[in-house]
Parts: C-alpha cells; structure tokens; sequence
C-alpha cells in the first residue's frame, strides 16, 4: 500500500504543509480544497512544487453535493463536475473524490443516484479520469459504505469505484464483512483515521476528534483484516480533523502521521500473519520488563544537596563511573544515575532544565531488536560519547529531548552496571523502596497524542482510556501507557502522560517553567508504606500534607479500622481500592525545578490513585513552593 496523507491533517500554509509532508517521507499527497483556494498561485504551480518535493497528487477534495439533485439543479452539479475535471487535470490528478450528498434538496433512490455515477464515470472516462464515491457518517440518504458500494456496483462503469474512511465505517459501527467483497480494482482509494470513542453527533465527532492510527480507539486492525482480504495494495491515505493538530507543528504531525501508517501496516501484517504490500520490515513490538535506571542531569553546584536527598531517600553511592563524572546509586531494583559532565548531552539538558531527568533506560528483551524497530518508525537515534573499553548503549530521542536507551540482559548490556562503573563498597539498609512503581511525563496539551504514538508504536504496551483529572487551575487530561505487567521479568512500565489546555495547572507551570516537556514525578514502590514514610520522616524529609476533611471522609467511605486511618493521617497517607485490592499512597513536597516523588503500595489494586488526584493537586497549589532539601541526618 501507498502511505499518503491529506493537506488538512497538518497546519501552515500549502506551501508549509507540502515541504513538511515531504520532510516526513510521504511521497503522495490529498490536496484539500480550501489549501488549494487560499493558495496564491495556479494549479499548474502546486503541480511543480509537488513533483519538486517528490510529491504525487492523488486527487483534489472533496467534490461535495454531487448525486441526487433534482433536476433544476442536476445540470449545475454536472457543470461543476466538468471544472472539476479541468482542475484535476492541470494538478496532474486523475481522481475526482466525491463525498455522499447532505444537501437537505438530494432526492433519494439507489437506482436514481447510481444513474448519476453512470453519466459521471463517462464523462470522466472520456478524460482518462476516475471517479471515486465515499459514504460520509452524515450524509443525507448515503451513509453506510455499503449503500455506497451498491450504487458503485450499479453504476457499472470501469472509472467509478468505492472510497472507504475508516471513521465513516467504524463510527456507525458497521459489519465489515463486506469490505472483504469487494473487488480491488473497484477501490479507488482509502482514508484512515482513528479516534476516542465518544458519544455526540457524527460531524463535530468528525471535524474535532480524529486522530492518528494508534492514537484513539476504534476498531482498526478488523477493518484492516478486510481491507486486505480484497487484495488491496492502492492508496492508504490519512485524513484527520483535529484541533491539536491545527495547534501543532506541520513537521511534527506529519512525521506523526507516516509512523502510524508504518505502526498500522506492520501492526496488520503481524495479526494476519502474511506479508502487506508497503509494509516496512521490522522486529516485532516487545514487553518493557523494567525501568532500569533513571539519569539526572545534575550541576556540580546542585549535587551535593540532591546527594543529601538521595541519602534521605535511603540510596547508597554503589558505582563511580571508569572516565566520567557520573555516579550510580541504588535501592533494592532502583538505580539512579546522576550526570554532572562538563559537556556533551546531560550537560546541555541541564543548562536547558536544571537538574532534571535526562534519560530513561528501559529493559526489553533484545535491546538492539527495540532499536531496528525505532528506526524502522522513525524515530530519531542518538549516540553519545564512548570510552575505551566502556559499553555503547542504544538510544532514541524521547519527550522534550530526552533520551531513552535500551538494555537487555541477554547480551553484554545487561552487565551496564559493571562494565562502565567501578563499585564503591558502599551500602545502605534503605528505606523500604523496591522498585519504580510509575514514571509522570508532562507535557504541552498538543504533544500527548505524539508521544502516546510513540510509546504505543515502540512497545508492546496497552493503553487505558484518557482521564480528564480537576487540578484547582484547570483540567489536566491524563493518559496511562502500561508495558510488561505480568511480573515474570519485572516491575514492567508504567507511564502516565499528563497535558493541559489551562496555563494555570501543576503540569502546564511545570512545563513553563521546565523550558519544555520532561519528567515531573516519580513513583516509588514498597511492600510496607507505613514503615517506609516513617524512616522518610525520620530522615528529615518533607511529605506533602493532606487535610484532615480527607480522612473524616476516608472514614465514612471506607471499611478502614479507625486506628489504621489514624496512622495514614499522621503520616499524609491517602487510599484508595478497587475490586483487585487496596492501594496507598503519599507524596513528598515539590523539589526545585517542580519535580516530586510518590510512595506507593499497591496490594492487587490495578490504577493509580485518580480518585486522589484532586486532593493532591489541591494540597499541592496550596504550597506552591519548593521543599528545602534536608541536611545531613547525623544522629
């Protein structure tokens, strides 16, 4: 199949739109009639910009009220039709898209309309021209791609043919056994897009909320498995409506958009078990087994107090790394690098952001399989300075620029540890901390949609419905992105993303006054929370206070013995339960530069504590200052 994407789904101007289409790797385009009016040159001159960009057009669209018109108007259409032509011509198209009729005057009648298709395809056929019908989710008498397929049928001429839109199809939630009928050369083309399963009307659902294969939840993979029962191998072409897209970079969707279609054909070829024309060979999506470290970026003038809190944290200095200014520390499966280099990548994320997290390395089971399928997706390689002797760890770009690398434990990754760091002898009796139970990305509102591509593309990851969460600035929608959870190999991944359209939000203060997206809040896990926090609070470390209301109502709404909620309120532990078991939860004040850390223990519990959420951001806006690192314990 043939990647081609349509001039709306990106912003800019037409000229902005086809550089950044082409800048993505596309080589076909759908020029959307409006770029095409707005543009201030000929037909002929997008022609030779397209064929200068490597670019074909597939067709001009759409030509809309077209079938059914009575016969005072039947006349016009078909005038409008042959300008049409004219225009497609002097584009160097020969598809002519034409979209079921909403006009409220379209007359109805299956053998009326397919006598309207018969006259067209003659005319365009005299013109060595096609024509191509589509069932809009709306439309007046048209709807169904099947009513659409039987006018097609009954028109019965070689240039007419079917135009399928997987949101047309999927949001009416139509059979699609009879995709798989339909014969290939009578499917002119085909538009995909996926979206969020919402309840409203088809048009605003349409004009609002498409999105990038990957990115929503309709029913893709089963209209792909009979799109390809027809043999199909023409144009597979994105169509997407959506406000983030129109509030984001040309370049960025666009990239966007050609890895879906690279992640949607693989991902079809894979559920079918035969090869898919265009699609490009990769390994296949594995499990996240673990967070295997974290890497701060750390000024030499902040180290020592972010030392002090690691202390606090219950880690010990475990490594020295053999050339460069890095140290590892660790608790039980917790490891924590900390970059203080003069130069190179750490040292300019961290004149960019502070002392902040830099890297994430992921453990996967073939650490050099997750880089061929990043790069097979595009997304863009990093490779840093290596010493003599030390270990060249594969990595990609991630969010805000930051990096994340893997490592497996069947090869020589697996011993990162050893190889790049001469251990220190020092050990520490911790805190109670186990694990990374969850890892908080922030980022801008128009950003979650790319990085949950990126995440769900990469990974074999499954992802939960978006949560719209009430932060007393605003309303901050989250996303969870979960990743090798069975417990065999490791704590597995989970991410939660977190945008806001409100500037006035913890997440969207953050990213201000972070220079960008990045890590904000890093979950801990432990078997014993209530020992945990009470060695943190020994320790001098600050926890975020919740009201006492909260615990007067954890009472009335909870089976909780009195004296446990006692020991949470004294503690600012919060609760929460579903039908798999209980889960608590306590969060330590904001460090500089916005980042904060949880403790949780989860007891068969699945979520994340979102019936919390509200009180924790609350009793967060209520501080809204910076924690102060406590000094040494030298009891």
């Amino acid at each position: 199949m043939i990647p081609s994407i349509a001039t709306v789904c990106v912003s800019g101007t037409l000229q902005e739109k086809l550089e950044a289409i082409a800048a993505a790797g596309f080589t076909a385009v759908e020029i959307f009639e409006i770029d095409l009016i707005a543009f201030p040159g000929s037909p002929a001159e997008v022609k030779r910009i397209c064929g200068d960009l490597g670019l074909a057009i597939v067709t001009c669209q759409p030509f809309r009220d077209f079938e059914g018109m009575p016969d005072g108007r039947r006349q016009r259409v078909f005038d409008r039709a042959e300008r049409k032509f004219d225009l497609l011509q002097e584009l160097g198209s020969d598809l002519l898209f034409v979209c079921s009729n909403t006009s409220p005057e379209a007359l109805s009648g299956i053998g009326r309309l397919a006598a309207d298709f018969t006259e067209l395809g003659e005319r365009a056929g005299r013109r060595g021209l096609k024509v191509g019908y589509e069932a809009l989710a709306w439309g007046r008498h048209v709807f169904d791609y099947r009513d659409a397929w039987e006018i097609v049928r009954r028109a019965n001429r070689p240039e007419v043919g079917i135009v399928l839109d997987s949101f047309h199809v999927l949001s009416r939630r139509l059979d699609l056994s009879t995709i798989g009928t339909i014969p290939r050369e009578k499917i002119a083309m085909v538009q995909m897009a996926d979206a969020p399963l919402l309840q409203m009307d088809y048009l605003s659902w349409s004009r609002h909320w498409r999105c990038l294969p990957g990115q929503g939840e309709l029913d893709l993979s089963g209209f792909m498995r009979a799109l390809v029962a027809t043999g199909y191998d023409g144009v597979l072409s994105l169509e997407i409506f959506n406000d983030r897209f129109r509030a984001g970079s040309a370049r960025s969707v666009a990239l966007d958009g050609h890895r879906s279609l690279i992640w949607l054909l693989d991902e079809t070829a894979r559920t079918i078990g035969q090869p898919i024309p265009g699609a490009v060979p990769m390994p296949a999506p594995g499990p996240v087994e673990a967070v295997e470290f974290i890497e701060f970026a750390v000024s030499e003038v902040e180290r020592p107090g972010f030392e002090r809190l690691l202390r606090t944290l219950g880690f010990a200095r475990t490594g020295r790394h053999r050339s460069k200014d890095v140290d590892l520390w660790q608790q039980h499966d917790i490891r924590i690098v900390l970059n203080s280099e003069d130069d190179g990548f750490a040292h300019s994320y961290q004149i960019t952001h502070g002392t902040s997290v830099c890297a994430l390395a992921l453990r996967v089971p073939d650490a050099q399989a997750a880089t061929a399928r990043a790069e097979a997706l595009l997304d863009v390689p990093h490779a840093g300075a290596v010493g003599p002797g030390e270990l060249d760890i594969p990595a990609v770009r991630g969010l805000g620029g930051s990096l994340i690398y893997f490592i497996d434990r069947a090869s020589a990754l697996g011993r990162w540890s050893e190889v790049d760091f001469e251990a220190t002898g020092e050990s520490a009796a911790g805190v109670g901390l186990t694990g990374v139970d969850h890892v908080s990305q922030s980022m801008q509102y128009e950003e979650m949609l790319t990085w949950l591509l990126f995440y769900s593309s990469l990974f074999d990851t499954r992802k939960a419905p978006s949560q719209a969460v009430l932060d007393p600035g605003g309303v901050v929608q989250s996303q969870v992105i979960e990743s090798g959870l069975d417990g065999q190999t490791g704590h597995g991944l989970r991410l939660i993303l977190n945008g806001s359209q409100s500037h006035r939000t913890l997440s969207a203060r953050f990213v201000t006054d972070f220079f960008g997206s990045g890590v904000q809040h890093i979950a801990f896990a432990t078997n014993d929370i209530v020992d945990t926090v009470q060695k943190l609070v020994a320790n001098g470390l600050a926890m975020l206070p919740i009201p006492e209301n909260y615990y007067d109502d954890l009472e009335a709404r909870s089976e909780l013995a009195p004296a446990d909620i006692a020991v949470m309120k004294a503690l600012n532990i919060l609760y929460d339960a579903d039908a798999g078991g209980s889960f608590r939860q306590a969060y330590t004040q904001t460090l500089d530069g916005g980042l904060f850390l949880e403790i949780v223990q989860r007891d068969g519990y699945a979520g994340y504590g979102a019936p919390n959420a509200g009180i924790r951001l609350a009793a967060q806006a209520r501080l809204a200052r910076p924690m102060t690192v406590p000094a040494p314990n030298r009891g």
